[in-house]
């Protein structure tokens, strides 16, 4: 009698839908709030402030916030969204598709004092969630575009949220910065295209315990997927949404230390070091409704 030993199945295990992708990244944003949290990095135990966060153009390309009713999309823990209070907002919203997220953004709030109402809801859904409320001064950006699928219905979702004459600002991480990576050389890093620029091929799915910030692991969902987009489709879906761009910035500034190399800047903001080209890390765009 002879023992034949069977293969292992390989039926194919089919790819996920967007639908369950972008629930993947909520799970995974909710894993990640409480690291976020206790982190160094996001210094909510007041060793930093919400205008760290904002490059002085920022506010430049804003302008007076005083009286008017700003929307920030895709929030978060409401570190950016707590500046629009501070500088005069007749009110402000932030709006995240992370419960644990937007409790802890709802508990700093309060415990500072601050009158800044936080709505959970993907972006998506921003319109029946706000109750059709429209607003002055929409914010997003720094983090959040990788996670959307579809910028074309993104920015028609912006735009109806925006009262006419309202204007619509992104900072978001440039294109070209999410494409590089440090290589190692036998003297120092080099920073070298890894990913891809444009969108067209689906997400880069990741599968990580470990986040952007300090702390200790992510425990339970470590996996995310993320979207490319370059800058001529932001752009394109903007105006297509019946928005007027006015302004474009790109700059080689960035919060945070992205790679070992990175500098101080003078406004404590990280740069690559005079040694490197000049490349942008981080763009702007401000957009009108008419």
């Amino acid at each position: 009698m002879t023992t034949e030993q069977s293969e292992p199945s390989t039926v194919p295990v089919p790819a996920p839908t967007t639908e369950e992708m972008v629930r993947a990244n909520q799970a995974n944003w909710d894993a990640r709030t409480p690291v976020h949290v206790a982190s160094e990095f996001y210094g909510l135990d007041g060793s930093r402030t919400a205008e760290h966060w904002f490059a002085p153009f920022e506010w430049t390309d804003l302008g007076d916030l005083a009286g008017r009713d700003v929307l920030h999309l895709q929030c978060h823990l409401g570190t950016e969204t707590a500046a629009f209070a501070e500088r005069g907002a007749a009110h402000t919203v932030g709006l995240d598709f992370s419960a644990a997220a937007v409790a802890e953004a709802r508990r700093l709030a309060e415990e500072a004092g601050r009158n800044v109402e936080f709505v959970r809801s993907d972006v998506h859904r921003a319109v029946q969630a706000l109750d059709g409320r429209r607003f002055d001064v929409i914010y997003t950006g720094k983090g959040a575009l990788c996670y959307l699928p579809d910028l074309t219905t993104w920015a028609g979702i912006v735009s109806s949220l925006l009262r006419p004459g309202g204007t619509f600002y992104l900072v978001e991480f440039h294109p070209l910065l999410d494409a590089l990576g440090p290589t190692p050389s036998p003297d120092r890093q080099e920073l070298r295209l890894h990913h891809d620029y444009l969108g067209g091929r689906g997400p880069l799915r990741s599968d990580t315990p470990s986040t952007y910030t300090d702390g200790p692991p992510v425990e339970g969902a470590t996996t995310s997927y993320e979207w490319r987009h370059g800058l001529g489709e932001v752009i394109s879906a903007v105006v297509g949404a019946g928005l007027t761009v006015q302004l474009v910035r790109e700059t080689e500034l960035l919060p945070w230390k992205r790679f070992d190399a990175m500098v101080p800047s003078e406004n404590g903001w990280w740069r690559l070091p005079p040694s490197e080209p000049i490349v942008p890390l981080l763009y702007a765009l401000r957009a009108v409704k008419a």
